[in-house]
């Protein structure tokens, strides 16, 4: 099970989050990439299959109020793993935000960043409790305070 990246995706189209897990892709590739599979998920209905084929991986999406969250993954990989995924991704936000909405994506992307690479390294998912998710993240920014306090 390898996710080679993580997208979040408003619904007007905005791109509010990017995580690849893979290098072997140029820089063009992958904006052509976020492109065409995010107009591919907007553009569909919402009665239809959240599973999707693109070129050589899957595309596994769901929505969550105003934002589709997005993975690619390879073509034998479990779908419903991936969705899971995806969706204890955004417990752990909504957790962590209190209540996420776009606007705590949009403000502290490097929270949400830190949450993914918390979750999922190198495309695997390493961490998959909640609770050692945030306390981790708790202790990174009581450091920073410390940190900070001190210079």
């Amino acid at each position: 099970m390898a996710v080679k990246f993580m997208l979040l995706v408003s619904r007007q189209g905005k791109i509010r989050l990017t995580k690849w897990f893979t290098s072997d892709w140029t820089a063009k590739e992958k904006a052509k990439t976020v492109k065409d599979v995010s107009q591919t998920v907007l553009g569909r209905k919402t009665k239809m299959c959240n599973v999707l084929e693109y070129k050589d991986f899957k595309v596994v999406y769901r929505r969550y109020a105003s934002l589709f969250f997005i993975a690619g993954t390879d073509l034998d990989d479990n779908e419903l793993l991936t969705l899971e995924i995806i969706h204890r991704y955004v417990e752990v936000l909504d957790k962590w935000f209190l209540n996420v909405c776009e606007l705590d994506i949009i403000f502290n992307f490097q929270q949400a960043y830190m949450i993914i690479d918390e979750l999922l390294i190198g495309g695997e998912l390493q961490e998959s409790s909640k609770r050692s998710v945030i306390n981790t993240l708790k202790r990174m920014e009581e450091t920073e305070k410390q940190e900070a306090a001190s210079a």
